[in-house]
């Protein structure tokens, strides 16, 4: 009975021109790789009057895939200047401009016969990913209701996954993965940018926004009626109101200000993990074995990117179940057995790799590993992790806390693509171990550290972290837990 429709459309718009494009860039230069680098080959003999030597190539080519994370480390750093100016709503109108530029100069780079378009527009869509994995997660909390806000945030892992999906399926030879056409894989990311800049002004603006930063009641009234589809919407503005009432000497707070907040030091270093083990879990690794374990397992060589569409319809399920089943299990249990049984076949896969000349069945029991991985990232560690960024925060923090949730994500992100070559060099099949060991100390942690937060407020989860944290706001009296209106956690 909380989904109305203006809910779902806010949130599968706001993922289609958002969380989608992360995603879709994740997996979409995987299968024109051979042809631009036979273009940046092109461009650089047609300048020099010589073909290119390999170490330069392949620098560029890692500038070319790294370049995005650093991207998204820069627009994670801009979002709580263009937050606060802007709002959830605008900001994600704005990041459009940056997703269509990039199309516009990717799509464009073989033509112009200039690599650094290619380059320039990865980054640019950096940036992209960077605002939208921030401020998508903040505006999906913000407009939901308690009973719903895991399955509705559960909406941008789902889209990350459809895009990754997209982008393998787009890259088949038969549609734009050809030599000729793979510009147009990179100019299909205008669309769903120009489908979200004309649809989303159609939406109301957070009302938490409307209330806490810009003091319209009637504006943020109005988008309750909106999101919630009921006309009484007074208990709803009564809470924001109570937490406004009790913030209301507080600024919107800085990065520094809220690492030295001693009442929400465990918030913060949870969610400092959560994120490192969503990027250091060793999913990515995942992906640079894929089509080597395929091919040992006796499938030819023209028909792996077809088996490889597996895994990323494997990723889309998984993560609507986890949508499905997210505010009936909780996030804990979803996060601990997803890190625990990543963990548990990665131990497998290291001994079926090892072991796969021993017996001809053994490598297709290595191709089930790989998709029971990716089943377990996605069915929870893929998308709760941005969850709890909002959930664990109060509104003049929020900003802040999902500046350093994306700093860390992103930056985990970048060290992945760096190291992992080198890991793979001196471990091989072992360095699946090192990924286990990451994800079995992830599931750990939040065992003993992470408390559940669905169908609670904000009061309610500051106070499970107050043992912790030896401090418990002075707002909040010793019953705040179990009222609805003391929403406040910051002196």
């Amino acid at each position: 009975q909380d989904w109305s429709c203006s809910l779902v459309v806010a949130s599968l718009l706001g993922a289609f021109g958002s969380s989608f494009l992360y995603g879709y860039n994740l997996s979409v230069v995987n299968a024109p790789t051979p042809y631009i680098k036979s273009f940046y080959n092109e461009s650089w003999e047609r300048r020099h009057g010589q073909p290119i030597d390999q170490d330069t190539l392949t620098l560029l080519w890692s500038v070319t895939v790294s370049i995005f994370a650093i991207g998204g480390l820069m627009g994670t750093l801009m979002v709580k200047l263009m937050g606060k100016v802007l709002g959830r709503k605008y900001t994600l109108l704005v990041n459009n401009g940056f997703a269509i530029t990039a199309a516009l100069l990717m799509a464009c780079s073989l033509q112009a016969g200039a690599f650094e378009m290619l380059i320039v527009g990865r980054f640019i869509m950096g940036v992209d990913g960077g605002i939208a994995l921030s401020v998508l997660p903040m505006y999906l909390n913000e407009i939901s209701p308690k009973g719903i806000r895991g399955a509705l945030g559960q909406v941008t892992a789902i889209f990350i996954c459809i895009g990754v999906f997209s982008g393998q399926l787009l890259g088949l030879p038969e549609l734009l993965g050809k030599e000729s056409t793979w510009p147009y894989l990179f100019g299909v990311i205008a669309v769903p940018a120009l489908v979200q800049l004309v649809s989303l002004p159609f939406l109301p603006e957070s009302p938490r926004y409307l209330l806490f930063e810009k003091h319209d009641q009637a504006g943020a009234e109005k988008a309750f009626r909106t999101f919630l589809g009921k006309e009484d919407v007074s208990r709803e503005v009564e809470e924001v109101l109570a937490e406004s009432r009790a913030q209301r000497n507080v600024h919107l707070v800085s990065v520094l200000e809220l690492l030295r907040n001693p009442f929400v030091r465990w918030q913060l270093i949870t969610v400092v993990v959560t994120m490192a083990c969503y990027q250091l879990c060793g999913l990515n690794a995942i992906w640079f074995y894929t089509n080597s374990i395929f091919g040992k397992a006796g499938i030819p060589p023209e028909k792996i990117p077809y088996i490889t569409l597996s895994t990323g319809g494997i990723e889309t399920l998984a993560a609507i179940f986890s949508g499905l089943v997210i505010e009936r299990l909780g996030r804990r249990p979803l996060l601990m057995g997803g890190f625990g049984l990543m963990a548990l076949f990665f131990g497998i896969l290291t001994v079926t790799l090892t072991l796969q000349d021993h017996a001809p069945w053994i490598p297709y029991l290595s191709i089930v590993c790989i998709l029971a991985i990716i089943a377990s990232f996605c069915s929870g560690p893929g998308g709760i992790p941005f969850i709890l960024t909002g959930e664990f925060f109060q509104q003049p923090q929020r900003p802040a806390a999902f500046i350093i949730a994306g700093t860390v994500n992103w930056l985990s992100n970048f060290v992945v693509g760096l190291l992992f070559p080198f890991i793979q060099k001196s471990l091989d099949t072992y360095c699946f171990l090192v990924f286990a060991a990451v994800c079995l100390l992830g599931a750990i942690y939040f065992y003993f550290v992470l408390p559940e937060t669905k169908n609670r407020t904000l009061a309610e989860i500051s106070q499970a972290f107050a043992k912790r944290n030896k401090a418990s706001p002075p707002e909040e009296s010793t019953d705040s837990a179990v009222n609805d209106n003391k929403v406040s956690q910051r002196p």
